[in-house]
């Protein structure tokens, strides 16, 4: 069913063009009038060109161009484009003898000069033609442009929820982990030194708060990153007595430098979880340094030939996140030895924050 908006809108593309068509009459009654003393002739004249030069015209710009041109069929273009030519020439010649057998009564002395040559006339019509096609073609043009970039607005959207649901179903798994991993911790320490528990619930509380609420930002200050990693260090120290020794130097340069959260958390987590305790040690060593621009992150533990190909989930969804969060702006090197595990990740945190 057809609304009023639309026929109105068809009702003013159909007077804009009678008014162009207006506007070509008149340029080839004054084309064609230079050295000519009856107006009325040369109006007819131009009025029998219209039906070729209106034919012509549409037939350029709603077939030839949208159906071939656009479309990049160019043999098809090519060859119609020559047909159409050919016609519409044949239908000049027939205004011509018009013009000679109509208004000059076969007189072709009387013929006025502009109207004798076909090439000033093919001139007159083709330049309609050529203008108005080009016109046409802009306009697609631009109309094939917007489309483009509507497009790819529309697939950058489509990429980046994409991205925000991989991104979220890698924290998903990683919460349980943690939390699993953590629960164990308590655990252990629970039946070893009672006493100590309640401090570690707190720990562990601020850890919780961390991870359900503070890890759903973008991103953190490296310095909250860095306050709970020491306390899931101090949980690990409480379950490892004196089986552990963990050293961490952290440099920063910039305390407003900003990081994903959770990202070097897994790292020490998997440290823990899968380093070996060695002459009845667990070593662990840590490095730190964040400027304003850059973070380097160093973690190093022992390890053994039989615990060299455990890595964990962590591990892997860390690095899926590092590649969601800082595409071409990181470098993890992983170098798992026989005798330690080492990991080393610089990011570029310039655009953060």
């Amino acid at each position: 069913m057809f609304t009023k908006q639309f026929i109105l809108k068809k009702i003013g593309h159909i007077l804009l063009h009678l008014l162009f068509w207006v506007g070509v009459l008149f340029f080839y009654t004054y084309f064609f009038g230079v050295k000519s003393s009856s107006f009325d002739d040369i109006l007819l004249f131009s009025l029998c060109l219209m039906p070729t030069t209106i034919a012509t015209t549409y037939v350029s710009i709603y077939k030839l161009i949208p159906e071939y041109l656009i479309t990049k069929k160019y043999k098809l273009f090519a060859l119609y484009s020559v047909y159409t030519l050919i016609i519409s020439v044949y239908l000049l010649i027939v205004s011509l003898f018009f013009s000679l057998i109509y208004i000059s009564n076969f007189e072709y002395d009387e013929m006025n000069p502009a109207t004798k040559n076909i090439i000033f006339i093919s001139t007159a019509v083709y330049l309609v033609v050529v203008v108005v096609s080009a016109f046409k073609l802009l306009k697609l043009n631009l109309e094939q442009a917007s489309k483009t970039k509507v497009l790819e607005t529309k697939i950058l959207d489509t990429q980046l929820k994409l991205k925000e649901q991989e991104l979220n179903y890698l924290k998903m798994q990683i919460h349980p982990h943690f939390l699993f991993n953590t629960l164990n911790t308590m655990y252990g320490l629970a039946l070893k030194k009672a006493e100590q528990t309640p401090d570690m619930i707190l720990k562990l509380s601020n850890l919780l708060d961390y991870l359900l609420y503070q890890a759903e930002k973008p991103f953190v200050l490296i310095t909250e990153e860095i306050e709970h990693i020491e306390d899931y260090i101090t949980l690990e120290k409480m379950r490892f007595n004196d089986t552990l020794n963990v050293t961490m130097d952290v440099k920063l340069e910039s305390k407003n430098t900003m990081i994903a959260p959770m990202l070097l958390l897994p790292f020490i987590e998997n440290s823990f979880k899968h380093g070996s305790i060695k002459n009845g040690v667990l070593n662990i060593d840590i490095q730190l340094t964040a400027g304003s621009e850059q973070v380097h992150f160093r973690i190093k533990n022992s390890n053994s030939q039989s615990m060299s190909s455990q890595h964990g989930i962590g591990l892997e969804n860390i690095k899926k996140r590092l590649e969601l969060l800082y595409p071409n702006k990181h470098e993890l090197l992983i170098d798992n030895t026989i005798d330690t595990f080492n990991v080393d990740l610089q990011l570029n945190t310039t655009s953060n924050g």
